[in-house]
């Protein structure tokens, strides 16, 4: 592995002349963004009654429910990703789907198949579970291209074809899938357009030792997670009430100079000479939508550099491949991201 500093575009990325200027300070808190900010309170506090740690897990499958966005969760096995979007199906009380994907899984198995009913000599829809508000895609990497294909159009247009018809998908829907990095057993990698399909890739890490200490202190006191009920979790959410989130978010101020800075980061990755693919436009897309929220369940009217930079791991660290050569020197996504802000002028 080579000691050298790490050159991270062929050629440096280009800064225009005058790069646009930051507005003055903005009122940080507003009745809508503080109410915002108290329901993310609410949701970490109600998460945090069967998780220990994992504070980002949490924001993020926040960040991602508020964003309308699909999020990606990889973790070796034990380290909760399951038992996180149990829990969130729990909070915000949507329909919830379990999908264990395994290699002989169909298509028709996720989004359902008409069905002949020789009663009245009609065919009926025998809805599939990808038909709830949240879906869990459990080690989404287990089932052959043909069937994760079946996610594609749900994913990015919220309904299905089925024998021509399409279908619409419940509002909100949302896709949490989970993959196991270490395993390549059985296993088929995601192709890049499904990739491209989630908001957000969250790296799920083992507890520290603290918190470990806390978990075991719980079951020690009877909490079994596979009975949610123990955790006597409190529902958040009423009918409406995410509209009325969403449409306050919306309302979060990202001015030029962000849209600029955010445009920059994904254009480099383009041009990187350690990566074969760069990030598509939805990753700015992406990237924009989620610092929004971040601000918004911040208490903040408006997007800063900071919110963009933390959001940029998840982002786009599923989005980018590295050359073979590159990986052999030990590049991985996460470093290629963290020269890559380092290399981007920060708006002042």
């Amino acid at each position: 592995m080579s000691d050298n500093p790490l050159p991270e575009t062929t050629s440096p990325v280009p800064t225009p002349p005058s790069l646009p200027a930051m507005p003055p300070p903005i009122p940080t808190l507003s009745a809508e963004t503080t109410r915002v900010r108290a329901f993310a309170e609410q949701v970490r506090a109600e998460m945090h009654k069967t998780l220990v740690g994992q504070e980002e897990l949490i924001d993020m499958l926040l960040v991602a429910v508020l964003s309308e966005g699909h999020i990606l969760l990889e973790g070796v096995p034990g380290t909760a990703k399951t038992l996180a979007i149990r829990t969130l199906a729990a909070v915000f009380q949507v329909a919830f789907a379990r999908i264990q994907f395994t290699p002989d899984l169909m298509p028709s198995d996720i989004i359902g198949t008409n069905v002949f009913d020789p009663r009245t000599g009609e065919f009926h829809l025998k809805q599939g579970p990808l038909f709830a508000g949240l879906v869990l895609a459990d080690e989404v990497n287990r089932t052959p291209p043909k069937t994760q294909s079946a996610l594609l159009e749900a994913m990015e247009e919220r309904q299905v074809t089925i024998d021509g018809v399409s279908h619409a998908l419940p509002s909100p829907f949302l896709v949490c899938a989970t993959q196991n990095p270490i395993e390549y057993e059985g296993t088929y990698p995601l192709p890049e357009a499904q990739l491209d399909r989630f908001m957000l890739k969250v790296v799920v890490p083992y507890p520290q030792i603290a918190e470990e200490q806390s978990l075991l202190a719980r079951v020690q006191q009877g909490f079994r997670s596979r009975n949610l009920a123990t955790a006597e979790i409190t529902p958040l959410l009423e009918q409406g009430d995410l509209a009325d989130y969403q449409a306050e978010i919306a309302k979060v101020q990202v001015v030029p100079a962000i849209q600029h800075y955010i445009v920059q980061i994904v254009h480099a990755t383009r041009n990187h000479r350690h990566l074969l693919l760069g990030a598509s436009p939805r990753a700015s897309i992406n990237l924009l939508l989620t610092a929004k929220t971040c601000a918004a369940i911040q208490g903040r009217t408006f997007v800063t550099p900071d919110d963009v930079k933390r959001l940029a791991y998840p982002i786009l660290r599923h989005r980018l491949l590295i050359r073979p050569e590159a990986e052999i020197e030990g590049y991985t996504s996460e470093r290629v991201i963290e020269g890559i802000l380092g290399s981007v002028a920060v708006p002042r």
